[in-house]
């Protein structure tokens, strides 16, 4: 069997977001239902701040595959993605390698798919106003996947460098701001897609009811939220037992002593599925904690490979 490659290009052409939206839900869903099997990320610390990890796992029944995948942060600086590398798809009945898909654009769309889904999930249903920080690929996905979720009339941008916020907020009908603080005052959805090793977004900022997606950091160690906002959050996980093991923001706040592992309330699979109550009332904090699960990029490479082949 001759496997296919798919190029970012093509990826970028055959997975829209809003098409991936549904995909997360339901492979998020098939997490928490136990139909999927998947190991704790593997990360080799490359030193300032450079990462490479390995993701394996399998959709029982479906595909089965891993993803090797370079996290450089230092990119953004150069116009080139921090997310490079590819998710191998392998057939579930002979065992071969069927395709090989590129993973720089495939995880920036699943990743912030998956932040729409759960923002629309969690979020206020009258939730206009959205908070972005940071000014990379994921920050610009992030703001394009709510837009498909919530009728978005206020956008705010803020980012390290301001004159990259005001070029980014000129591109996407946005305001760019000077702090965090203003940035998040008055949004009622927030996404943190920094690389920042320290938290930059402090609990007592945010409006009443706020709705936060955790995003930027993907392992233990760079931390984007401080320990207030995590303790007074309702706060689901991608994946309870990698949020165990990996959540930076939760690790942070559980090393402080202001809250137990059973402060992540359940996954975020189990709000889709109606098996776990979401944001209880309109005054409520929730949180979103992404780490990104192989099972998210196995359901969109899956995805891509078959709409390649009837294309």
């Amino acid at each position: 069997m001759n496997p296919v490659f798919i190029s970012a290009e093509q990826v970028a052409r055959l997975l829209p977001i809003a098409d991936c939206i549904p995909l997360m839900r339901e492979a998020m869903v098939a997490l928490s239902e136990g139909r999927t099997r998947q190991s704790l990320r593997q990360i080799v610390d490359l030193g300032g701040g450079d990462a490479f990890g390995s993701m394996p796992g399998a959709m029982l029944g479906g595909a089965f595959g891993a993803k090797l995948v370079s996290v450089f942060p230092g990119n953004a600086a150069r116009g080139v993605m921090s997310h490079q590398g590819v998710v191998v798809l392998f057939d579930c009945e002979s065992g071969a390698v069927t395709a090989v898909v590129e993973a720089g654009e495939l995880t920036a769309i699943r990743t912030a798919a998956a932040s729409a889904a759960a923002t629309d999930a969690l979020a206020r249903r009258d939730a206009r106003t959205l908070a972005i920080l940071g000014t990379g690929e994921q920050a610009r996905r992030h703001l394009a996947a709510v837009r498909l979720v919530r009728p978005i009339e206020r956008v705010t941008i803020w980012g390290r460098s301001a004159d990259k916020a005001k070029v980014f907020a000129a591109e996407t009908d946005a305001q760019a701001v000077g702090t965090v603080e203003a940035a998040v005052r008055d949004a009622d959805i927030v996404c943190t897609t920094t690389a920042s090793p320290e938290p930059i977004l402090l609990g007592r900022w945010l409006k009443v009811g706020a709705h936060v997606n955790l995003v930027g950091s993907s392992r233990a160690g760079p931390v984007e939220a401080g320990n207030d906002l995590v303790a007074r959050a309702r706060f689901f996980a991608d994946h309870r037992e990698g949020v165990l093991a990996q959540g930076a923001e939760f690790l942070a706040a559980k090393a402080a002593g202001l809250i137990g592992d059973d402060h992540v309330v359940g996954e975020i699979g189990e709000v889709f599925a109606g098996t776990l109550p979401g944001r209880q009332n309109d005054t409520q904090l929730t949180v979103y904690k992404s780490l990104g699960s192989i099972v998210q990029d196995l359901a969109a490479a899956a995805f891509v490979v078959e709409r390649m082949a009837r294309s």
